[in-house]
């Protein structure tokens, strides 16, 4: 039987190719696998619209399929790419997170939540992450690897049919702030939004609108981005307006300043007329003091920008600790008042080890107990005693 090439998932992946998936191909390309396997290229219009219009993958199903060829078709397009590890829920249901076993043994997070106007999937780009942000799970873990497009691709459409048997509802929004930093891993993120935007059986048909991808601030990749024609929502993970403290908390700081990651965030704003989401992670004692608040106003009073102020997740062993609820009001006050909209955002999954990176830490003993809290100290050290400015 003739059978798909692999595709690499990453350069970190090297001897290690995610299985081919139909994902991982446009629609001819899909047609060009199916012929090689002899059979008609309208195959692969049949066997993607199960996948991406009814979301399913069981052979048995794909009754338009003659019989003796579903297992062969099914199995050359769509090979297992995610074995399901763990599930937890919390929130009353609507949170639902799940850990993932690659082909490879690496370990990937997804997280499904429930709201009353929509149904949000929460979806990884890489296995850990390389930007050392040291208030985050996945950061203290490190890279593991890249995801291939088609892993990447397959959380959400996985997430999409928990939705319709778990909620009765369609999935109508994804977000690229699970593991791994998207615009390291930049071709096959974009190949994986251009799937997912894309009408059946091209792709899953989710508006390019409701499709938000979060960055530490990669200029390079954030102005590339801005000239794909691709108006996704840019959320950029901030957490401090000045260098001194940013560069503890986003490491990649010490690349790419705050001016020049605020001049790429606008810039790409202009380009595609989204608005920027700023992402504040709130850490207490840290970055979360007035005087900071009022120069944030002042970065981004009058730009086309909204504030996620996000109550931190600590983790397990870490000095970090989110804000006082005081705190966070007190900030967001001072935000408004310079004009600059600000929205406190809904954490979820606390009880259920909701921070990004924490299931994975967790089936992964040894390096849980050599990694959590290793080289933080303690947060404030260099920051408690700034007065007001």
């Amino acid at each position: 039987m003739k059978t798909l090439p692999v595709v690499a998932a990453g350069p970190l992946a090297a001897g290690k190719l995610a299985p081919a998936h139909l994902a991982d191909l446009d629609l001819a390309a899909r047609r060009a696998a199916v012929d090689r396997l002899g059979e008609p290229a309208f195959r692969a219009g049949q066997v993607s619209r199960h996948y991406f219009g009814r979301l399913v993958r069981d052979p048995a199903a794909m009754t338009d399929l003659p019989a003796a060829a579903r297992e062969r078709i099914a199995g050359a397009l769509l090979p297992t790419l995610l074995t399901p590890l763990s599930e937890r829920s919390g929130d009353g249901g609507d949170t639902r997170k799940l850990l993932w076993r690659l082909h490879d043994g690496a370990l990937v997070e997804s997280v499904l939540m429930r709201y009353p106007d929509r149904v949000t999937a929460c979806v990884s780009s890489q296995s850990g992450c390389g930007m050392g942000c040291p208030f985050c799970a996945t950061g203290q873990a490190g890279l593991t690897r890249n995801l291939s497009t088609a892993e990447i691709v397959d959380q959400v459409v996985s997430l999409a049919a928990r939705a319709v048997t778990e909620y009765g509802q369609r999935l109508s929004r994804v977000v690229f702030m699970g593991m791994g930093e998207p615009l390291a891993n930049y071709a096959r993120v974009v190949t994986a939004i251009r799937r997912l935007v894309a009408p059946p059986p091209e792709g899953l048909g989710l508006s390019r609108r409701h499709v938000t991808l979060s960055t530490v601030g990669l200029v390079p990749a954030m102005r590339r981005l801005a000239a794909e024609d691709l108006p996704v929502t840019l959320a950029l993970s901030l957490h401090a307006p000045d260098d001194d403290l940013r560069d503890e908390l986003v490491p990649v700081n010490q690349r790419w300043r705050v001016a020049e990651v605020l001049d790429a965030a606008w810039a790409y704003a202009a380009r595609t007329g989204r608005r920027v989401s700023i992402e504040y992670a709130m850490i207490r004692d840290v970055n979360d003091q007035p005087w900071r608040a009022a120069r944030l106003g002042r970065l981004l009073s009058g730009r086309p920008a909204h504030v996620n102020l996000i109550p931190l997740n600590p983790t397990p062993g870490s000095a970090w600790r989110g804000s006082t609820r005081a705190a966070e009001q007190e900030f967001a006050r001072r935000l408004k008042a310079a004009g600059v909209a600000t929205t406190v955002r809904d954490t979820r999954g606390r009880e259920i080890d909701g921070a990004c990176g924490q299931l994975a830490a967790s089936r992964s003993d040894s390096r849980s107990e050599s990694r959590s809290g290793a080289g933080i100290g303690h947060p404030a050290r260099a920051h408690r005693e700034r007065a007001e400015r």
